[in-house]
């Protein structure tokens, strides 16, 4: 219990300086996103209604720096995240729920097939090394280190339009409503084939040859070798001895993996126009839009951090040392 809160005060504190810095660096950014938007207007806006717009989206050249910091926190203990200057006036949290359930499901989904395939794969080669398993490192590896973005380029040239097998880009086909529909879920998912891909293929070499590498070691320790001593299955020895530990890595950057999630895959949100959260901060930076990149932002952090906090949570519960460290 005593480890556990020490975790938890931790990361309130790491959440707090995290969003203290989400305040003050866009106000550190050169130019000024307000006037941004009053040229939409063509000058057609009074000098009152122009200190209006500053004062609403917390920009208030009379108030310090100090009280726009106070202000900014009583927004957040409300829930308020303020409204966006490129979706002039959709408040921010509209936005972000928009396009943050398509990020959640292509890349959540393709992070938790790369890391259980991923991890398959290392525990089998690691304990049977030089088996065929072994073969597949090598292009697992070669196509790891190319990056996302060349990767869907290279799917897109080839299969939406040498041959037109998957469409090339959005989230789902022209002229339907989002919806839990039948048609709308098939036509969302026939779209995420090809970008889903291109993440799996780009990171489960990552996973295998982590847990390949640390399958390699443990196999040597002596609680592995006391094991076999004992007349245990080479099934059981592998997962309940060997993988239960050399897991432990993979678990914590899985769990990273997983805060990221919510950051999306920009590159591949731009290549294939997927409606996700990353395409929609690259917008954000692009229009100086301080509220919508705070709330991005504000959203990635505290998943990082949540991400983390189950992590050590994980070791908690795989790793009894970690609790009497505590």
């Amino acid at each position: 219990m005593k480890y556990l809160l020490q975790r938890i005060a931790f990361y309130a504190v790491t959440a707090w300086a995290a969003i203290t810095i989400n305040f003050i660096i866009p106000r550190l950014m050169p130019g000024d996103p307000v006037q941004s938007l009053i040229a939409r207007y063509q000058g057609q806006l009074s000098t009152k209604a122009i200190g209006s717009l500053y004062a609403l989206f917390g920009l208030d050249h009379h108030k310090s720096l100090w009280q726009q910091y106070l202000d900014y926190w009583s927004t957040l203990f409300h829930g308020d995240l303020g409204l966006s200057f490129t979706f002039f006036p959709t408040p921010v949290a509209d936005v972000i729920s928009q396009c943050l359930p398509w990020t959640l499901a292509l890349v959540g989904t393709t992070t938790l097939l790369s890391f259980l395939l991923g991890t398959g794969i290392g525990v089998f080669s690691g304990w049977r090394r030089g088996s065929w398993m072994d073969s597949l490192l090598p292009v697992a590896t070669f196509f790891s280190s190319v990056p996302y973005f060349w990767l869907g380029l290279i799917a897109i040239s080839l299969l939406a339009t040498a041959w037109p097998v998957f469409p090339a880009g959005n989230g789902f086909d022209n002229g339907l409503v989002p919806g839990f529909t039948g048609d709308f879920i098939a036509s969302a998912a026939y779209h995420a084939v090809l970008p889903g891909a291109t993440i799996v293929i780009s990171a489960v070499a990552g996973w295998i040859l982590g847990m390949r590498n640390m399958m390699v070691t443990v196999s040597s320790e002596d609680y592995v070798t006391v094991a076999h001593a004992k007349g245990l299955s080479e099934r059981r020895v592998m997962f309940s001895y060997a993988a239960r530990n050399a897991v432990l890595p993979n678990v914590s950057g899985f769990a990273l993996s997983l805060g990221f999630i919510v950051g999306g895959t920009l590159l591949v949100e731009m290549v294939f126009n997927y409606p996700g959260i990353g395409l929609i901060l690259l917008q954000a930076v692009g229009a100086k839009d301080y509220p919508l990149m705070q709330g991005i932002f504000l959203i990635i952090t505290l998943s990082v951090l949540a991400a983390n906090l189950l992590a050590d949570l994980a070791y908690m519960l795989l790793d009894p040392r970690t609790r009497r460290e505590g």
